[in-house]
């Protein structure tokens, strides 16, 4: 019986998504939850598992198109039903292509007359077409070619490399036969859905055409040209350690074997590559010596593209000419003292002039952030509070804490527990408003948003009832949260649900900003850095006095239609006397 895929909600507010890619095609076979198709949304990137085992017989919705929760995307089949449709297709396209065969060559008298019925198509065979690799890929350069005229290929074996600004994957073959033409060359450019290659029967003979041949022999120096030319427009930064580790294997290679390029790509660090690397990204980074273990992917699912192995290389070159002027007047063994004097300095990003496509969480983040800051007053109030007796508690707890929770014990925790009774305490802080509706509505729970720094851009996990926990508990979910943000393992709910959002830009050494607020919550807590100053404080024996302490600012950005600035003062206080009185030896179990 056929079983319908349908497009799963993923996310409590997530109405819709797109199809970026069919990891299978029609006709093939796919067992119960093997990742059928990629579906992008505004919140998330993700794989939907296929719900039955069986054969996909049809494809509803396409890539690149857009579908609304709930509807039809495929329909699987069992292989029994799906049995009696192939064949005919098999013998449909196995008819016309003997009969090319015929066309061309006709060593065989006792085939053509058998294949005479269809000779029309014959010449045609299937088209291989280039894809839709990405919402916005309008065109991929062919890479590699991994099959060439007149050698045989089965269905779904690479057929060719295509690379664009977003992904370089492997381009399957549609059907089984003989490869009867190559239409783009190798380093060229062509838009999607034009035709890449014909694909005829087996035994079919390829036309006769010298534009092929050349690309056979031409293999070898055109990937040199690809390799010597590492300044797309389209880049990603890697972090500074990334870059720092990268560096190594390229001053190694050079060191010892400065003649030896081509002995590179067969030695390869790609089976020390956490996940699934295509063979032109290993390929490139035995070329460029570049150690892919070392390496942070930007593509789907943390997948590494031929711009990151490009990058980190790129990278090592600049670290390698910057020691440079200090090895020639000192001794072979004093370069590495002189390293940290250019790692001081920052190194120039290579998008420097440089045009890129605007990547789709990017776009929904300045769409949201536009929104929400036009349908809202919002205001900022600040206040500073002194959390020295939390650093010193924290500096006696956090060994054992780390020991008993196996998570570091970090400010944030501290601040998210005590935003989280004053949100008890002030609901109109958690509260969200509707003016169409002339309605507030007062949340049953403390939903608390931590936002997250990543490679993709800021994203927001979601604490659901974070009232429920202490502060060891807390810490954990933070923990957790944001590492499997970072690594794009968070699933679409937990990304949903906020009621109000903590920011944490002291991080980054930021004293503080003045958050913008996401709709539809009301209120947003930012947290600055924590330094030490001199403050004067109140001593009960020697009146005021000037003492260091350890001090941060809290800015709460708020709908100033919905809370008042008294009852963001309110709010303020309450946070402020719950740390700066650092009663938290209970939560700590001391």
């Amino acid at each position: 019986m056929p079983v319908s895929v349908t497009m799963p909600r993923l996310g409590e507010s997530v109405t819709e998504g797109t199809v970026t890619r069919w990891l299978k095609q029609e006709g093939d076979t796919v067992e119960v939850d093997e990742p059928l198709l990629e579906v992008s949304t505004d919140k998330v990137d993700t794989e939907i598992p296929s719900p039955a085992a069986g054969v996909l017989t049809r494809i509803v919705v396409g890539e690149d198109e857009t579908a609304e929760v709930g509807s039809e995307l495929a329909t699987i089949g069992d292989e029994a039903s799906s049995g009696g449709g192939a064949a005919p297709q098999q013998a449909a396209t196995s008819a016309p292509e003997p009969t090319a065969a015929a066309e061309g060559s006709g060593p065989e008298p006792a085939q053509p007359a058998e294949e005479q019925p269809a000779p029309a198509p014959s010449g045609e065979g299937t088209p291989v077409t280039m894809p839709a690799l990405g919402e916005s890929v309008t065109e991929g350069t062919v890479t590699r070619w991994l099959k060439q005229v007149g050698e045989t290929v089965e269905v779904d074996e690479p057929l060719l490399e295509v690379s664009t600004d977003k992904v370089d994957t492997e381009i399957p073959s549609p059907v089984a036969g003989t490869v009867l033409e190559i239409t783009v060359a190798e380093d060229e450019t062509a838009d999607v859905g034009a035709t890449l290659a014909v694909v005829g029967a087996a035994g079919a003979t390829p036309k006769a055409e010298p534009k092929p041949e050349p690309k056979a022999a031409a293999p070898a120096p055109k990937p040199e040209p690809e390799v010597t030319e590492p300044t797309p427009g389209v880049s990603y930064n890697e972090p500074a350690a990334e870059t720092e580790v990268a560096a190594e294997p390229a001053k190694a290679e050079q060191a010892a074997a400065p003649s030896a390029p081509a002995p590179q790509p067969s030695g390869t660090g790609g089976a020390e590559t956490p996940g699934y690397v295509t063979p032109l990204v290993r390929k490139l980074a035995g070329e460029h010596g570049v150690d892919l273990a070392t390496v942070n992917g930007t593509g789907v699912g943390g997948r590494i593209r031929k711009q990151d192995v490009l990058d980190a290389r790129r990278a090592g070159r600049r670290r390698q000419a910057a020691p440079a002027p200090a090895a020639e007047p000192t001794p072979a063994a004093q370069p590495a003292p002189a390293a940290p004097k250019p790692a001081a300095r920052p190194t120039p990003s290579s998008k420097r002039g440089a045009t890129e496509k605007l990547p789709r969480i990017r776009a929904t983040i300045a769409k949201r952030m536009h929104e929400s800051l036009h349908e809202m007053a919002q205001l900022t109030t600040v206040v500073e509070v002194d959390v020295t007796r939390i650093a010193k508690l924290r500096a006696q707890a956090k060994d054992s804490f780390q020991q008993r929770h196996g998570v570091k014990l970090s400010f944030l925790p501290f601040f998210a527990l005590a935003a989280v009774e004053a949100l008890q305490a002030y609901p109109i802080v958690n509260a969200q408003m509707d003016l169409a509706a002339g309605t507030i509505t007062y949340p049953e729970a403390e939903h608390l948003g931590i936002a997250v720094d990543t490679e993709r851009g800021l994203m927001v996990p979601v604490i659901h009832n974070a009232g429920d926990l202490n502060l060891g508990g807390i810490a954990k979910r933070v923990s957790d949260l944001a590492e499997r943000t970072r690594t794009n393992k968070i699933s679409p709910d937990e990304l949903a649900g906020a009621t109000f959002t903590l920011t944490n830009t002291g991080s980054r050494g930021a004293l503080f900003d003045t958050p913008i607020v996401p709709s539809p919550q009301s209120a947003m807590l930012g947290t600055g850095a924590v330094v030490k100053r001199p403050v004067v404080v109140n001593d009960p024996e020697l009146g005021e006095v000037v003492a260091v302490r350890s001090m941060i600012y809290l800015a709460l950005s708020y709908d100033h239609r919905l809370i008042d600035g008294a009852d963001a003062a309110r709010f303020l206080g309450a946070i402020k006397e719950r740390l700066e009185a650092g009663n938290f030896e209970a939560e700590l179990g001391r």
